[in-house]
């Protein structure tokens, strides 16, 4: 069974098992989490879209917090002497999806 959840406004199609990195949520490695933004649910034969939404949740289990690549923000004007650098590493979850119920 696979289930498109929606978190921290990205879509993400899970399964059982999978293990994905999604933007930094609260809490720490070990914990669980709950998703009910469930946009649409199938298995081979059936599916299920929902209007906006399907009624179940999908379990996680925080597996631990990282941070991306860092990118460097340059700023310049011209003729003016301006010159600004800036560098930026944006945090990520590493969660594993234990479950998925569906109403």
């Amino acid at each position: 069974m696979f289930a498109i959840v929606e978190i921290a406004g990205s879509q993400y199609r899970v399964q059982e098992n999978d293990v994905i990195s999604v933007p930094s949520l609260g809490g720490d490695a070990g914990q669980e989490v709950s998703f009910t933004n469930i946009l649409a649910t199938g298995d081979g034969e059936n599916a299920s879209i929902g209007a906006p939404y399907v009624d179940g949740t999908v379990t996680a289990k925080i597996i631990g917090h990282a941070k991306g690549e860092k990118i460097i923000v340059f700023k310049k004007k011209r003729r003016k002497g301006y010159r600004k650098k800036n560098g930026h590493r944006q945090g990520y979850t590493d969660i594993q999806i234990t479950g998925i119920s569906v109403a």
